[in-house]
């Protein structure tokens, strides 16, 4: 290896005072950002709502026990009823929010007994006065619960309109409605029914009963419901405007940062050690058959993607053929949230497995061996999540459902044991990384007495970024042998998976396998790709930490996740910022360039970097995190298009740019290689994206939101307001077509480009040596 590759790979470069202060700010910052966020879990735990006993009525009898929603709150999970609609609106667009339905059905219940109760006749028959005196009583006997009682005593209208709640509620769970797309909950027998019915009636009390000595409820008066008196409160308001206010001036801090210490010319050593292709390694030769995966459960999730979307259009069948009986819509939804996680993950896993023996110029012992086991073993999981789902939903599963099940929580609804099991293969993946990346003692030591001394490199952070992937993870599994009690503790510790790992965990390998690219092939120095990235993961951790609170608003949390959630959540649309800076800049380097081997690549990262900032910044951390929009558009089509927009054009892009990196790398001179297909299925995918947002998501969205202003967060999720889309619902089409057809021309892409990875070559034995391999005549 030459001199400068070495002054590259082994961490060496000129001392930069620039870099020290960021890396050591870098550190408190972090520091710092998780103290913040261990004290809010200790408050969160605090002031969860607080779950009575018992319900009774002023004779005694018994409504529902603390053990009986509990048990309910199992039986939600169980029939997975959050990926066919919500609760405190997280779960699926396609049914109704429990929580909102319910509180408002439990009003108008209130409101027909109080009327009997008063005036002897039913609510209609009632004048406009009389009816206003019956729905502020209605408002007063449900905001004055109050749920801290072991014994909580309910008026008689209460007691009466929850009594026909429950018996509608289970009714409805143990029946199809096909109108509706709704299949019954074949895991629910008549008493976890009821039991169930119970959970979701306590979850809608908890949105409208007013904490103790607070005018506002335990959900900060979430959902948008002015017929049970919930509306927004002061702070929602206030704290809108300061974040606005703080953004605008973080926007002005930031940029003036990266252009004073971040943009000056480039004057540190370049070393483009990607450019010289090498014979690959066995490691680096295993990973091909994880882009043939790739592609195939891109297809999938892209199917199962068309049939939900269908079912928005036409609910009672799929062109006549009622697939609800068989394929309900929350397991499609179950294969459809998790199977971008399986690609993606296993995009990055094999880039990450890749770069390491070319990072340290080695092949580390066994190395292949690792590889090939965590390839079967995350197949083997993937595969018996599935069916675990499936076979949970169906009601196949009967004790063994938490394990080999379903949870039953979006975005988690793997079985604990499969969760397990995919929790220590990314322990697993991040050891290969690790042991690759420095394969002998000498480099191991040299690489841990620098970070101990503070000398950290681009290196460290890399590895340190697969080992926070795997290590955030594993909090999604808290408590770790059973069900929580509480939903709202649920939602917590999911939200510490589906944020934190998304806008913190992924956001930092991100930034730093895309620096280590930029560095890789010569377009920037060390020094300043390592000062860029220690700035970036500052506003990373800032953002992506305590700004997780803004997904706990609405949830039963604190009310001091508002403010704590609206400030730092606007903070992530900073890092996004620089990275488009970055991408602009990047591009105009590449494009001085006459001859660039890695062009397919590059174009994927920075359509990454473009969708990261509008999908991510500008459909999500730029508008829906203020308070006052959020807790209007919160669980609307509006939080389809960011999801869509920024885990598919920020990270799924990122990932199929890695791909075609190591694709291109693995080619070499020694094959032919052409960058059109990759192109045009580049294209398509943005065309896709761009037909989705105009023609479904934002249409959808946005009159839902108007729907929300005029009739309330409960009518905006009915079939009521639903069947009013029915023309935008079926323009979902174009967008699936186009974009379909760019999965499956980077799948036939994929295909025949892979042939370096299983030529008739004989490698050098698996045991430490140097890069060597011999062709076969």
């Amino acid at each position: 290896m030459s001199n400068v590759a070495q002054i590259s790979l082994k961490g060496t470069a000129e001392d930069d005072p620039v870099s020290n202060v960021l890396k050591w700010t870098l550190l408190i910052t972090a520091i710092v950002c998780f103290a913040f966020i261990a004290w809010g879990t200790f408050k969160t735990y605090e002031l969860a709502p607080p779950l009575p006993q018992k319900f009774l009525s002023s004779t005694g009898l018994v409504l529902m026990t603390d053990t009986d929603i509990t048990a309910g709150k199992a039986g939600f999970q169980r029939a997975d009823l959050m990926d066919y609609g919500s609760i405190y609106g997280m779960g699926s667009y396609f049914g109704e929010d429990y929580t909102a339905k319910y509180l408002v059905r439990l009003g108008q219940l209130i409101e027909n007994e109080l009327a009997i109760q008063k005036f002897s006749t039913p609510l209609q028959n009632l004048s406009i006065g009389n009816r206003y005196e019956i729905q502020l009583e209605m408002q007063r006997s449900l905001k004055q619960l109050d749920l801290t009682q072991q014994n909580l005593v309910l008026s008689p209208p209460v007691v009466k309109a929850i009594q026909q709640l429950q018996s509608e509620i289970s009714q409805h769970l143990l029946n199809h409605d096909y109108e509706k797309g709704w299949t019954k909950a074949y895991s629910l027998n008549k008493t976890s029914a009821l039991q169930t019915a119970d959970f979701l009636i306590y979850s809608s009390l908890t949105t409208v009963a007013n904490r103790p000595g607070k005018d506002f409820s335990y959900t900060n008066n979430w959902p948008y419901e002015p017929s049970v008196g919930n509306v927004a409160t002061n702070q929602t308001f206030y704290w809108t405007w300061i974040s606005f206010c703080f953004v605008f001036f973080g926007f002005g801090v930031v940029l003036y940062i990266y252009h004073r210490y971040l943009s000056e010319p480039d004057v540190g050593i370049k070393t483009p050690f990607l450019l010289e292709f090498k014979p690959l390694t066995v490691s680096q030769r295993k990973v091909g058959k994880y882009f043939i995966i790739v592609s195939l459960v891109l297809l999938a999730q892209i199917l199962v993607g068309a049939l939900m979307a269908h079912y928005y259009a036409e609910r009672e069948a799929f062109y006549g053929i009622n697939i609800g009986a068989f394929l309900p819509f929350n397991f499609l939804r179950d294969v459809h949230i998790q199977t971008p996680i399986v690609w993606i993950g296993l995009s990055w896993i094999s880039a990450a497995i890749f770069l390491a023996p070319i990072i340290s110029g080695r092949e580390a012992k066994w190395q292949g061996t690792l590889v090939d086991l965590l390839f079967w073993v995350t197949l083997f999981i993937v595969a018996g999540a599935i069916i675990g789902n499936y076979l949970g939903i169906m009601g196949f599963i009967d004790r063994a459902w938490f394990w080999i099940g379903n949870q039953g929580l979006s975005y988690l609804q793997l079985g604990r044991l499969w969760q397990i099991g995919f929790c220590l293969g990314l322990i697993l993946w991040s050891f290969i990384v690790f042991r690759g990346m420095w394969p002998t003692w000498g480099s191991l030591k040299k690489a841990t007495i620098e970070f101990w001394t503070g000398h950290i490199h681009l290196e460290h952070l890399f590895w340190a970024s697969t080992i926070n992937v795997a290590v955030l993870y594993c909090f999604g599994m808290i408590p770790l042998t059973g069900i929580e009690k509480s939903f709202t503790i649920t939602d917590f510790w999911r939200w510490w998976v589906v944020h934190l790992w998304v806008e913190q965990s992924f956001e930092f390998f991100t930034v730093c396998a895309t620096a280590y690219l930029l560095m890789g092939v010569g377009l920037v120095s060390r020094r300043l790709v390592e000062r860029t990235v220690y700035f970036e993961a500052i506003l990373i951790f800032l953002g992506g930490v305590i700004g997780t609170g803004h997904h706990w608003y609405w949830t039963g949390t604190p009310d001091m996740w508002v403010p704590l959630g609206t400030m730092f959540s606007f903070i992530e649309v900073l890092p996004l910022t620089l990275l488009i800076i970055d991408a602009i800049e990047e591009l105009q380097l590449i494009r001085k360039q006459r001859i660039f081997a890695y062009n397919l690549a590059y174009l994927y990262i920075l359509g990454a970097a473009f969708w990261n900032f509008v999908g991510a910044g500008v459909f999500g951390g730029g508008t829906l995190n203020a308070p006052l929009i959020n807790y209007y558009e919160h669980g609307t089509f509006l939080s389809l298009n960011h999801a869509h927009t920024a885990l598919f054009g920020a990270f799924g892009l990122l990932a199929l740019g890695l791909v075609y990196f190591c694709l291109r790398y693995a080619t070499g001179n020694r094959f032919a290689w052409s960058d059109r297909f990759g192109e045009w299925a580049f294209w398509l995918y943005n065309f896709g994206l761009i037909l989705w947002i105009v023609l479904n998501f934002f249409p959808i969205g946005w009159s839902q939101l108007m729907d929300v202003y005029q009739h309330g967060f409960a009518h905006s999720r009915s079939l009521e307001f639903y069947n009013t889309t029915l023309l935008w619902q079926w323009l979902r089409t174009p967008g699936d077509v186009v974009f379909a057809m760019g999965a499956l021309l980077m799948a036939y892409d994929f295909i025949i480009k892979i042939r370096p990875f299983f030529p008739g070559v004989v490698s050098a034995p698996d045991h430490g040596a140097d890069l060597v391999t011999k062709e076969v005549s």
